[in-house]
């Protein structure tokens, strides 16, 4: 099963996500596209490390997503990626062909036997950027999105803590 949970920011996203994992099977990797550029950045990233707790073992992926999952697949194993977003930015900041990394991605998680689970922020829904960066970030996460609901089996799509399912 591979799943999606779309939402905004703060929505429940990740908690929901964690939960689908949690239920899923008891060996977990949780693969982090975050990086601890400041101090808020950091405090971050320990409220989500304190909020799993143990049974997971963390695989540090800011750029190299697809080969990070392709390497810890595991068909007894689940695998949460949190977050296609933060990923999506690491890679326009570093200059990557965004294209080619959206293609390599879906391809993985086509071929995957193991079960995959997305955390993705809804960025479309909200006021038009103001700067040309703004408005290519959020046209390239509609289309990562687009192209991960394709992927997917389940859909969900949460707001205020609440899941709706949209495929699946």
């Amino acid at each position: 099963m591979k799943t999606l949970i779309l939402g905004g920011a703060r929505s429940g996203k990740s908690a929901r996500a964690q939960r689908i994992a949690e239920a899923a099977a008891k060996k977990r990797f949780f693969i982090a596209t975050a990086e601890a550029w400041d101090t808020e950045m950091a405090a971050r990233i320990e409220r989500h490390q304190a909020d799993r707790g143990a049974g997971w073992h963390t695989v540090e992926a800011p750029i190299e997503l697809a080969a990070a999952i392709k390497s810890h697949e595991d068909g007894g194993a689940v695998c949460l990626v949190d977050c296609l977003t933060l990923w999506l930015s690491n890679l326009m900041h570093n200059d990557r062909d965004v294209e080619k990394e959206l293609v390599a991605l879906c391809d993985v998680v086509r071929k995957s036997s193991s079960p995959l689970i997305f955390v993705s922020n809804e960025v479309g829904m909200g006021l038009v950027p103001e700067t040309p960066l703004g408005r290519e970030f959020r046209d390239a996460q509609g289309r990562l999105n687009q192209l991960m609901v394709a992927v997917c089996d389940r859909v969900e799509f949460v707001a205020a803590g609440l899941p709706l399912t949209l495929k699946g």
